[in-house]
C-alpha cells in the first residue's frame, strides 16, 4: 500500500523476467514486451508470475489496470 506496482515489481528481482517473447521490461518494471513473438498465453504467464512473486514476497495483491476479456 502507498507503493508503486513498478518499485514492487523491481525489488522482487523480476526486471528482465521472460516466458517465451514475453518480458518483464530491464528499464521500467511495470510493463511487459513483446521482444519478438510473444503470444497471449506467453503475456499471460508473466502477468501471473509477477503477481504471484510480488504477493508472495510483499503481501500485496497487484490488480490489473485493464480486463482479460477470453481467457482460458
Amino acid at each position: 500500500p502507498g507503493d508503486s506496482a513498478g518499485r514492487l515489481v523491481e525489488a522482487a528481482g523480476l526486471k528482465g523476467m521472460r516466458v517465451g517473447d514475453a518480458e518483464v521490461s530491464t528499464k521500467h518494471a511495470n510493463f511487459i514486451v513483446n521482444r519478438g513473438r510473444a503470444t497471449a498465453d506467453q503475456v499471460l504467464a508473466v502477468i501471473r508470475k509477477v503477481r504471484q512473486t510480488v504477493a508472495k514476497k510483499f503481501g500485496v495483491r497487484l490488480q490489473l489496470e485493464w480486463k482479460i476479456i477470453g481467457e482460458s
